[in-house]
Formats: structure tokens, sequence, C-alpha cells
């Protein structure tokens, strides 16, 4: 039986490309905006286009942070896509705006520190040694970015209960970021897997196997 994907949908979402990705690599997904199909499902996606402010503010209209929480802590996984991965952390500093996020993670998303703004393009990223993620896929693979800010310092070790985070990065113009993590049952990205290609495809096969 296909597993069952639910794509949330709180306005601030790159939703129709997710969707035929993860259908493409053999998913049933459903886009929706109902917190208990969103509960449910055997996966959960949140993507995120636009300010961390505004993504915020539609996640909380339909209680995505009480959602992703109820996941997580039933161990139930969560993926989260470019600022669907931003809002997962303590919060985001955007043009003098401090915004809470979902405070799954500590760290704070900032501006990045370089001369060219946005970041638009391929990049490869530098992933950790026995990564579920990027489990088959070369270290020259090269995904797609679009963002201007993203989380430059990696704050949690996790504890003595659990398995460490895998921390993936990348760099752009001089300065570092992360752009994966995976941390259990949650996992996430800075880019954006659907409009990466055949590598994108792969990593979302990767996920949705482990469903």
């Amino acid at each position: 039986m296909c597993a069952h994907v639910a794509l949330l949908d709180y306005g601030a979402g790159n939703l129709r490309s997710a969707q035929r990705a993860l259908e493409h690599v053999g998913a049933r997904v459903s886009v929706t905006s109902d917190a208990e199909i969103a509960t449910q499902a055997d996966g959960l996606v949140v993507p995120g286009v636009g300010a961390f402010s505004y993504c915020m503010e539609g996640l909380r209209a339909i209680y995505g942070p009480r959602i992703i929480g109820q996941r997580l802590a039933g161990g139930r996984p969560v993926l989260g896509i470019c600022v669907g991965h931003q809002i997962l952390f303590d919060r985001g500093v955007e043009h003098g705006v401090d915004t809470p996020g979902c405070a799954q993670w500590p760290g704070v998303v900032e501006e990045l520190q370089t001369p060219v703004l946005p970041h638009v393009g391929w990049n490869t990223v530098e992933a950790p040694e026995g990564s579920a993620m990027f489990e088959g896929l070369s270290p020259e693979e090269r995904f797609y970015f679009v963002h201007s800010f993203g989380v430059r310092t990696w704050e949690f070790e996790g504890d003595d209960l659990t398995e460490p985070p895998r921390v993936t990065w990348a760099s752009h113009g001089g300065d570092r970021f992360v752009a994966a993590v995976e941390n259990g049952p949650l996992w996430a990205t800075q880019f954006h897997p659907e409009k990466s290609g055949e590598a994108g495809l792969h990593l979302l096969r990767n996920w949705v196997r482990r469903l």
C-alpha cells in the first residue's frame, strides 16, 4: 500500500510541484489544512515560501505548530522544506522583525552574510556520514536553493536518550549555513528537493520509503 502523505496547506507553500514530486516517488498525497488528516497521515510535509513571519502567521492560523508537535511526540515523520525548514527553529529575524518559530530546534534564522543575495541556484551540500536522507546520492549532486536567510550556527547536539541529529551544510558566497537536518522523525531541507531534478526525487524517495 502507498504511504499517505499530508502536504500542509497554510497559504504559504509550493504545493503543486511538491505534490507532483511526492506522487512521482510513490506517495498518495492529500493537500490539506485539516488537523486530523495532517496528524494521522503516514508522513507530513511542511512546505514554505516567502517571509518567516508570513509563514508562521499562516501556520498558526491552522494550528500548524500543534500538529507538528503532536506528530513528533508520537514519533510520526515530518519533512520541512525551505521556509518549512526554517520555521522549525526557535526564531527568525528578517528586516528587523523577530518572529517566534515552532522551536523544535534551538537556533536563529538570519540573513546570510554574503554580498550576493538572494542565493538562487544549484549547490552541492556537505552531508554527514551515515545520512539516511542522502543515502545513495553522490557528494557531487546539486540541489536547488532559493533563499536569503538561513541558520548559520547549529546549537543542538541531542541528548543521551536519542541519536544525535545529522546536520548537512552548504556554502554560498563564503557563508556557511544549515542545508538539511535529520533528527529522528523530523527531517528538513533548506533547498527544494521537489525542484532538484533526479537528486531531489531520490531524496524524497528515501523519505517516503521510511514512512
